[in-house]
């Protein structure tokens, strides 16, 4: 039984770090804009609804 174990772990790939740095990356103060997403995703669908309304005027 111990041969499976030692054959299967060494088939399957190491996992990464718990982590991997990316808590990290994401606590670093980065220049620019913040924006919180839920604000693109309306901006996003209002240009969208605009397209249209304008596509069906002309």
């Amino acid at each position: 039984m111990s041969s499976r174990r030692r054959r299967r772990r060494q088939q399957t790939a190491p996992l990464p770090a718990a982590g991997a740095g990316l808590l990290r990356f994401f606590e670093e103060d980065t220049p620019g804009i913040r924006v919180r997403p839920e604000i693109v995703v309306i901006l996003a669908v209002a240009l969208i609804i605009i397209c249209i309304v304008a596509q069906m005027v002309v």
